[in-house]
């Protein structure tokens, strides 16, 4: 009959022991647990603290452009002065005078024509949008450096 009481005592204790457990660690957890209702009703902590440190904005290109015609030294440094100062894909380097010898013989009406229809590894009008009067600016531009 004692063993019946140890075991009853000890069945007892564990019982005890596992109630004051869970009376202990059911408060702790219960409140780091949120309900996916409980998620869209305020800011979150978190959400805050992973915040980036800066945020910006891509503009189309053709915003800027749309601002009105640009004159040959802008456009020159901005769309062909990355081919013609590097000498890039064949491009007559724009302090090489004895390459643009052959170009300025044939005249600024020809140089047009190939900026316009594009010419070698060149897009058609360098690869931007340019108008006629745009287009020859920098032809002037390029002119006024090579002669």
């Amino acid at each position: 009959m004692a063993d019946k009481h140890s075991s009853k005592g000890i069945m007892w204790a564990t019982i005890i022991v596992a109630i004051v457990l869970i009376a202990v660690i059911y408060p702790l957890t219960n409140k780091s647990f949120s309900s996916a209702a409980d998620g869209g009703k305020g800011t979150d902590d978190a959400e805050l603290r992973i915040q980036p440190v800066a945020k910006f904005e891509l503009a189309k290109a053709e915003a800027a452009a749309s601002s009105g015609p640009k004159d040959g030294p802008t456009i020159y440094n901005s769309v062909c002065g990355a081919c013609h100062n590097t000498g890039a894909a064949g491009a007559p380097k724009i302090d090489d005078k004895a390459a643009w010898a052959a170009r300025v013989g044939q005249g600024k009406s020809a140089l047009v024509a190939s900026v316009t229809n594009g010419k070698g590894a060149m897009p058609p009008k360098g690869g931007a949008k340019l108008s006629d009067e745009e287009i020859s600016g920098v032809v002037d531009y390029i002119l006024s450096k090579v002669k």
